[in-house]
């Protein structure tokens, strides 16, 4: 039950969100235990996004799973995502934040898992 939210302040045309979302699919394996098949994906451009004092091209991708996720696997994440996302968005990967929040409750089809 993954979920992966990009936000940027760069416009996003349907075509790139939707290679975003291709992406996405295509590297969620790299978190042990998750496959595209239960992801979740937005991506949404045009924001108000300020990084080192302005608001020169960059992105907050949020990665969200229910249970635990590696050390290991969230630095390979983080490196797959960065350099898909820099070259999709065209933002430098020294502006691309990655987060991840392991959540323990997960509702889906009016109950929890």
């Amino acid at each position: 039950m993954p979920f992966i939210r990009t936000t940027t302040n760069k416009p996003v045309t349907k075509e790139t969100a939707d290679t975003c979302k291709t992406v996405c699919g295509q590297l969620i394996p790299l978190i042990r235990g998750k496959s595209e098949e239960w992801l979740m994906v937005q991506v949404t451009g045009d924001q108000n996004l300020y990084f080192q004092g302005n608001n020169a091209p960059c992105a907050m991708v949020e990665v969200q799973v229910f249970g635990k996720i590696t050390n290991s696997d969230a630095d390979n994440m983080t490196d797959a995502l960065t350099r898909a996302f820099s070259k999709t968005l065209d933002i430098p990967a020294d502006r691309i934040y990655v987060r991840y929040e392991e959540v323990s409750h997960w509702g889906w089809n009016g109950s929890n898992f």
